[in-house]
């Protein structure tokens, strides 16, 4: 069945980074869309950037400039690169499917998480 394995978080202070890596199984990983989403406690669940099975992407404007996302599909992998960290950017991290978004399907994975912090 379906499987997301997210990775790589961890606490570092403001201006550090992070690189988050995805684990995906289950699926012809390089026939999908991918995004990484993030929910902060207390708050929905928001978007943070997606990569197309062409490797185009697109970031929220609170990630712009300071994340990267990538996929290897060799790996079945997707990955996040965080710099320039802020305090702001502390969140339960994902990774999914975009084509899956409010279908009623339940296939998220535990998240890692990541937290900005002095």
């Amino acid at each position: 069945q379906v499987q997301f394995v997210e990775s790589g978080g961890g606490l570092v202070q403001p201006g550090g980074s992070l690189r988050l890596s995805c684990a995906a199984s289950g699926i012809i990983f390089s026939s999908y869309n991918m995004g990484w989403y993030r929910q902060a406690p207390g708050k929905q669940r928001e978007l943070v950037a997606t990569i197309t099975t062409g490797s185009s992407t697109n970031y929220a404007d609170s990630a712009k400039g300071r994340f990267t996302i990538s996929r290897d599909n060799a790996k079945n992998t997707l990955y996040l690169q965080m710099n320039s960290l802020k305090p702001e950017d502390t969140a339960v991290y994902y990774c999914y499917a975009p084509r899956w978004i409010n279908t009623g399907r339940d296939t998220w994975g535990q998240g890692t998480q990541v937290t900005v912090s002095s």
